[in-house]
């Protein structure tokens, strides 16, 4: 019954969360198409939104709606998943599953306005390889997946941190392994930051390189104190475990006298 009653209203946030977001289509819609009509207006370019059937436009209305739904009623279904995972957990997994959870949803919700912001400047960046001469008539779409994976991908990369903690906690990764990876991951983040910029001057790029940095390296300190303190632990478990021994050794050999 717990099971049914958290899809319910797992179901019922997702449904008024697709009816906001079928109310604030259009307006979203004429701001996720205002860096096609600018290139069009102000570079001598032909740029345009194209639908190439007679009900794509209220397929494409549908699937923004419900791609809207999921995103508003998060949550909604993200805290129902953690109530049906929670009774079976013990007290510490408990904590640390509802702290991942605390810093994840804030994460990814900040990776995905950083890509609104920086989605302008990459659409002109990307136009701007058309030869001279031809023309960009876009299908919606195509489009719309475009910017539905711009959003995932910079929320995803913004819950890179949360994963390389993670790992670090089950012990697939260790603090040394990231921090010797630093150079490529700061060469990685400064190409895209340079490629993503939401302006074209310097500052625009440090804006987008910063908190990426940022989470990388607390990550990879929050990382090797974890380390430090899983060594102190195993140190001091072979120490009792040492003297247990020790403690049976002196015994055996009192009984023997």
């Amino acid at each position: 019954m717990v099971e049914v009653a958290g899809l319910i209203k797992s179901a019922i946030g997702i449904f008024l969360g697709g009816v906001a977001g079928f109310l604030l289509y259009n307006p979203l819609f004429s701001q996720l198409i205002a860096p096609i009509m600018n290139v069009a207006d102000n570079e001598d370019r032909f740029a345009s939104i194209n639908f190439d059937g007679v009900a794509s436009s209220f397929d494409l209305m549908v699937q923004t709606s419900v791609f809207l739904g999921l995103l508003l009623s998060s949550p909604v279904w993200l805290y129902q998943m953690w109530a049906f995972i929670t009774p079976g957990l013990k007290d510490k997994e408990r904590r640390v599953a509802l702290s991942f959870m605390a810093v994840s949803v804030p994460l990814f919700v900040g990776g995905v306005f950083l890509a609104w912001l920086v989605l302008p400047n990459a659409v002109r960046a990307l136009l701007r390889f058309t030869p001279e001469g031809g023309s960009n008539v876009i299908t919606a779409q195509l489009y719309l997946t475009f910017v539905m994976r711009l959003l995932l991908a910079f929320g995803i990369a913004f819950l890179l941190p949360v994963v390389l903690f993670g790992l670090n906690l089950l012990g697939v990764l260790s603090g040394r392994q990231i921090l010797k990876s630093w150079r490529i991951t700061v060469l990685f983040v400064c190409v895209l930051g340079a490629m993503a910029a939401p302006g074209p001057d310097i500052m625009s790029m440090f804006y987008l390189v910063i908190p990426l940095l940022f989470f990388f390296f607390l990550a990879t300190g929050l990382c090797l104190l974890n380390d430090k303190r899983r060594r102190r632990r195993t140190v001091k478990r072979e120490d009792e475990t040492e003297a247990a021994a020790d403690t049976a050794t002196s015994a055996d050999n009192l009984s023997n006298l």
